[in-house]
């Protein structure tokens, strides 16, 4: 099911970045920059929120990543980690790509290939604006996997908490009705 899940939204990125290069080949560079900082902000503010979540939720697990100790840390818990860590490194590539096109756009403007086939190249620009925007999308809906694992583990640790409570009372009646019989 996942598989397909991935599959359908490969296909669903690519038939929006073909719309984007067909109708994009009329939209001005100059208009298509603010969409592109719009996208640098949003990266670099997911960027920071996912920080804050792993420094918030995992601070022993990071220090010791960071000092390459080996712990007896669960397979579980690093997966937790990566899969935190994901929407940071979605929005890294993302801001750098948007970093770049600001450093690469003034220039290939001035060069021979892009006068010869400029509505083109701004469709190239929104199909890439539209495809990193898709991408980032995705990547703001991943940043609501910490909430998730804290509300999991929460409830694991309730149930847990509740057979346990469970367990005890039975023990304490039954003692107290051996008692009782003697």
């Amino acid at each position: 099911m996942r598989k397909m899940t991935l599959i359908l939204l490969v296909i669903l990125l690519l038939i929006s970045m073909v719309g984007g290069f067909i109708y994009g080949q009329k939209v001005h560079f100059s208009e298509q920059w603010p969409l592109f900082e719009a996208l640098r902000t949003t990266s670099s503010i997911i960027f920071a929120v996912v920080g804050a979540w792993l420094a918030i939720v995992y601070p022993e697990r990071l220090r010791l990543s960071i000092r390459n100790e080996k712990t007896s840390t669960s397979l579980k818990s690093i997966n937790n980690i990566g899969t935190l860590l994901s929407p940071a490194v979605n929005s890294t590539v993302v801001l750098c790509v948007v970093l770049l096109v600001g450093i690469i756009a003034p220039i290939m403007k001035h060069t021979f290939l892009v006068s010869l086939y400029l509505n083109e190249c701004r469709g190239i620009t929104y199909a890439l604006l539209v495809g990193l925007t898709l991408w980032q999308t995705w990547t703001v809906i991943l940043t609501l996997l910490p909430a998730d694992l804290i509300l999991s583990q929460t409830e694991h640790e309730n149930t847990k908490k509740r057979v346990f409570d469970g367990m005890r009372v039975t023990s304490i009646s039954q003692n107290n009705s051996k008692d009782s019989s003697e």
